[in-house]
């Protein structure tokens, strides 16, 4: 049975990036050998004569020595960050879910845990009938949500908890990422959650401008992400 993770997010620009690095790190001090994924990015920097995408680059260097190649970490890579559909649309690579599940499944047969980064929000479109939900549902993967804590996150987590139980996908847990030092009543938002979301709270991060998610993985439950015997 393949063992990962899909992470979403409640919006684009809440963390998830950072929060699946976290991940990655925790569950590799549980001793797993851990492979990331990002199989659409839309957005690439030329780096070391070739194109790459800044979440990938950090995915890799989560995963540390002996790494999936950044094409294996990242199998679709759009150059022009904006929405993957109109991205794929002006690049004349429209999205396909086939190449992606064939991709990760190489990926989950040498590795003990894959973390798949989806790329924006749970709804983004990837194509005219496909969205960044159909494919989780073509991986099958328990999903984590990334709960971005600023003013409006509490709509935008119930919604996607309810978009994700449509899906038929299991709910793994939320992480509580604080991404705006302004906002009120954070405490009173995280409990509100955690009292209305079917899925266990699975960590809380500070808002720490350069933070190491090497770092942030020290405050995530990694029991909870790895299951049971991990």
């Amino acid at each position: 049975m393949t063992r990962g993770v899909f992470v979403t997010g409640t919006d684009t620009g809440v963390g998830k990036t950072f929060v699946a690095c976290a991940i990655v790190h925790a569950l590799r001090a549980r001793g797993l050998r851990v492979a990331p994924m990002k199989p659409v990015a839309a957005g690439a920097v030329w780096r070391d004569g070739a194109w790459a995408n800044e979440d990938t680059l950090a995915l890799a260097g989560a995963a540390g020595a002996g790494a999936p190649s950044l094409d294996a970490i990242t199998p679709l890579l759009l150059r022009d960050p904006m929405a993957p559909h109109i991205a794929a649309a002006r690049e004349g690579m429209p999205i396909a879910l086939a190449p992606l599940v064939e991709a990760h499944r190489r990926l989950a047969s040498q590795w003990d845990f894959t973390v798949v980064e989806g790329v924006g929000g749970f709804h983004v479109p990837l194509g005219p009938s496909l969205d960044a939900r159909d494919l989780a549902r073509a991986l099958g993967l328990p999903v984590v949500l990334v709960v971005g804590l600023r003013l409006g996150c509490l709509n935008h987590a119930l919604l996607t908890a309810e978009s994700i139980e449509r899906a038929g996908l299991a709910f793994a847990g939320w992480i509580a990422n604080a991404i705006d030092p302004r906002m009120s009543a954070a405490d009173e938002n995280v409990a509100a959650l955690a009292g209305r979301l079917p899925a266990p709270l699975i960590g809380r991060l500070p808002f720490t401008p350069g933070a190491d998610p090497r770092a942030a993985a020290g405050l995530l439950d990694a029991s909870a992400l790895a299951g049971p015997g991990a």
